[in-house]
């Protein structure tokens, strides 16, 4: 089975980048869906100002509500047309947080080495290997950091959401359910727990699949 190629991923979302602000959990330019995200971060996170690291950040949402927040966020994204687009939001909503083109899955040095919470979101059904990703990410916490995933098992075919060729080989295409996600959490961390995020106000819409988060600490 052929190896999803990273070059090709990027590409892929370099084209998603124009409309993807479209999605309203995406853009977060609904009043409404912004103030669900903006709780929900509150709750998920430590009080301000706290540096964390947004991976997959994408045209740079919830980073711009990270600075908001009175948080200090470095985005992350491998689709160097999302990072321009994230740079330029945050710059033009007055804050000077650094956005890099990099693979998620082990971020750049230049994005620093411990944060005090790793906050990705919607990104693991897009990792050739997401269990060593997982290993990464929780060793770049701080002592009493906390790993935040939001993530989900998606109604649909999975074909819809291919995003590179060979991309039938990733391990968890269209999603991950929560149960599969703790399993492989279990070994790395002292401390689970889990959300379920089924707020319409989170998606703009009423949604019917599942979605969750999950905060972790070591």
């Amino acid at each position: 089975m052929p190896t999803p190629d990273i070059s090709s991923i990027a590409s892929f979302w370099d084209a998603a980048a124009a409309s993807f602000d479209d999605e309203a959990d995406h853009g977060l330019r609904d009043p409404r869906v912004r103030a669900a995200w903006a709780g929900r971060l509150r709750s998920w996170l430590p009080g301000p100002p706290a540096d964390v690291l947004d991976l997959g950040c994408g045209t740079g949402s919830l980073s711009l509500l990270l600075a908001q927040l009175g948080h200090r966020p470095v985005g992350v994204d491998l689709s160097p047309r999302m990072a321009e687009q994230a740079r330029r939001k945050l710059t033009a909503a007055g804050f000077d947080a650094a956005v890099l083109v990099g693979d998620a899955s082990d971020p750049p040095v230049r994005a620093g080495r411990s944060f005090d919470v790793v906050l990705v979101r919607h990104l693991l059904w897009t990792l050739p290997a997401p269990r060593a990703a997982l290993l990464r990410w929780v060793g770049l916490l701080r002592p009493g950091g906390r790993l935040v995933l939001v993530e989900g098992r998606w109604d649909g075919p999975v074909d819809d959401r291919s995003c590179a060729a060979g991309s039938e080989a990733l391990p968890w295409l269209g999603g991950v359910t929560a149960e599969r996600l703790l399993q492989a959490l279990r070994p790395l961390v002292a401390d689970l727990r889990t959300e379920p995020l089924t707020d319409p106000d989170l998606w703009g819409r009423p949604i019917h699949d599942e979605r969750y988060a999950v905060i972790a600490r070591p």
